[in-house]
């Protein structure tokens, strides 16, 4: 099929990506030509494992090109994505001010019957709003050509989206058009080759099916994170605990891991769009805001457990804090929401010095630090234990889960770790000779 992805952000780029790598003829549009111009050079401006190498296969081969003119991309399209950015306002409420544009646009430059599909997580009513602003559009223009619009929302984890488009769980196609539902299945039929995944229902059956199952994980993730604060205080460990219960099938293990909370693009923004759409439906969102209120907690809780440790010991203040880890999970350069700035912000403010490394997120960490003089962002994850008074590590990045603990031992003034992904066992920190702290587990690890 011939397709044009309007958006070259996380989804947009990776969903061009693999429609391209299955043969199809995709045009990215984005309104930055900076962008475009890096892209068109063979320079993937975002960093998502096996994604930079798809990119250049299918312009090497002619299967994917991008544009600034949304003209070029539609022109004999069959199907129009549109992939752009729906940030929190205030209130929490989803900004659609760039759905409102595309499909403005779209109105105005198309020139034949279009499938127009919402692949940006919306709330429930927007393929319903994006069909008016467009027929409106057309209408002002006095043709008669007929548009489709279906909501096709993504189920992407960052680090793992190559592999969760190529092979997905499901693909969730919401419309009551019988002949744009038979397009996407035949557009999605390469990547469901084992099993029917496509699932069909309306489009605000479609749309709110995304922000469930976003604030389904965020819930999960909130509900140990809460487990591990209560084991903290009555002796418990949140390690077993997870064992215990993961193992029950009806609970099952994904998204029971104990953290500093949960962060990125999705289930902060997507927890705050649905408390507001609740809300704005009469129906108070009891759930959902203890979900929000417990991550918010969350974020900072190693924070106070290293204020804690050295309230009787001076204070923070003057001290230096090696960190290891800035994105808000392994594999992605993502800071936002990250509980990485939580943690900094906090021990910062009460002038505590960090020294900061992660492997692909420094770029990132200068930018979302440059006003802070007590924060340092450095090329080497040993370079920034010399001399520190303690280590935090914030991002479960591989080449952390085993680092050189000797090493680690001579580089620091004292061997003090905060462990705030569990990713060290108690007993052999201690048997390394490490003051241990974790989450989920009261007090801390001695050296024995």
């Amino acid at each position: 099929m011939k397709l044009c992805i309007v958006g070259t952000g996380y989804v947009g780029l990776v969903s061009a990506a693999c429609f391209a790598e299955m043969g199809n003829s995709v045009t990215c549009v984005d309104v930055n030509p900076v962008v475009v111009e890096k892209l068109n050079a063979g320079r993937v401006h975002i960093f998502e494992p096996g994604l930079e190498d798809m990119v250049h296969s299918s312009r090497a081969d002619g299967r994917l090109r991008f544009t600034t003119r949304l003209a070029d991309g539609l022109g004999g399209a069959e199907c129009v994505f549109i992939c752009v950015g729906t940030p929190s306002l205030p209130d929490g409420s989803c900004d659609l001010g760039y759905v409102r544009s595309v499909a403005h646009e779209i109105g105005r430059e198309m020139q034949t019957d279009l499938i127009v599909v919402d692949k940006s997580t919306v709330p429930v009513g927007t393929a319903d709003m994006v069909r008016a602003i467009i027929e409106d559009e057309l209408a002002a223009r006095d043709v008669g050509l007929r548009v489709s619009v279906v909501s096709n929302p993504e189920f992407l984890k960052e680090g793992a989206a190559i592999a969760d488009f190529m092979k997905p769980d499901r693909v969730v196609v919401g419309t009551d058009s019988e002949a744009s539902a038979d397009v996407m299945r035949e557009l999605y039929s390469p990547f469901a080759r084992t099993r029917d995944k496509i699932l069909v229902m309306g489009t605000r059956s479609a749309e709110m099916t995304k922000y469930a199952a976003n604030c389904m994980l965020a819930a999960k993730i909130s509900f140990i994170n809460e487990i591990a604060a209560i084991c903290e205080r009555v002796g418990a460990d949140v390690r077993d605990v997870r064992v215990g219960i993961g193992s029950d099938t009806r609970i099952g293990y994904q998204f029971i891991y104990p953290g500093l909370g949960y962060g990125g693009s999705c289930f902060p923004k997507d927890v705050k769009a649905l408390i507001h759409t609740s809300s704005e439906a009469g129906v108070e969102p009891l759930l959902l805001n203890a979900v929000e209120a417990v991550n918010i907690r969350q974020k900072v809780s190693m924070a106070l457990r290293v204020e804690e440790y050295f309230a009787p010991r001076g204070g923070v203040r003057g001290k230096t804090l090696a960190f290891w880890g800035l994105a808000f999970k392994a594999n992605t350069d993502d800071m936002r929401e990250a509980p990485s700035i939580n943690v900094i912000n906090h021990l910062t403010a009460r002038g505590m010095k960090v020294r900061a490394f992660d492997p692909v997120a420094a770029e990132n960490g200068h930018r979302v630090f440059r006003d802070n003089a007590l924060v340092e962002i450095a090329d080497g994850q040993y370079e920034v234990c010399d001399g520190a008074h303690a280590l935090l590590v914030a991002t479960e990045w591989n080449q952390f889960r085993n680092p050189d603990f000797e090493r680690l031992k001579a580089l620091l003034a004292t061997p003090l770790l905060f462990d705030g992904r569990n990713l060290y066992s108690p007993s052999a920190m201690a048997r390394r000779g490490f003051v241990y702290f974790c989450v989920g587990r009261a007090g801390q690890s001695l050296p024995v």
